[in-house]
């Protein structure tokens, strides 16, 4: 049996997400399941509202002054993998906060960067442009956006997905 660094050398990816409503966490969950990955959940120091208007307002304010909310403490490192998954909800047509500080703390040059997002059918945005700027030296490539969790058809359409952005291609890439 190889060791996990092992493992690493060989594609497995990296996924990253922070869910509210567990929207993105079954996506992510998905994506681990056909790819193998290593899974990383990350929070925020302080939980967000649970009262819809107070969520609002709160992801509004921090939104626009391009907020870094203080995370929880995790146990991952992106420093071994060359594949990140990266999800997050759609608030207020960009990335959650709590993701956008994990992205801006750690240093991803030369990594490839996979966006996810889930959402409601709200704000539309660019959330692969939105993590390019965080990410200025990362290989950012298509973003995935699911309404709610992507229902039946989320294996098939992250299929297509891993397809489309050339992640099947890598060495020792499995996907399903």
């Amino acid at each position: 049996m190889k060791s996990r660094e092992e493992k690493l050398e060989y594609g497995l990816p990296l996924i990253v997400s922070y869910s509210y409503s567990g929207n993105t966490h079954r996506i992510a969950q998905e994506i681990q399941k056909m790819t193998g990955g290593n899974w990383c959940e990350i929070y925020p120091w302080q939980p967000y509202p649970m009262a819809f208007p107070e969520l609002l307002e709160q992801v509004k304010k921090e939104v626009q002054a391009r907020g870094r909310p203080r995370l929880l403490p995790v146990s991952c490192s992106p420093h071994s993998y060359s594949v990140i998954f990266a999800g997050t909800p759609n608030w207020c047509g960009t990335l959650a906060p709590p993701l956008a500080s994990w992205l801006y703390k750690n240093d991803l040059s030369g990594k490839i960067i996979l966006p996810f997002y889930s959402h409601c059918g709200g704000v539309s945005g660019d959330l692969r442009e939105d993590i390019a700027r965080l990410c200025p030296k990362a290989d950012v490539r298509e973003a995935l956006g699911m309404i709610d969790d992507g229902g039946k058809e989320l294996p098939d359409t992250l299929h297509k997905w891993f397809v489309r952005t050339g992640i099947t291609d890598l060495p020792g890439f499995r996907a399903g």
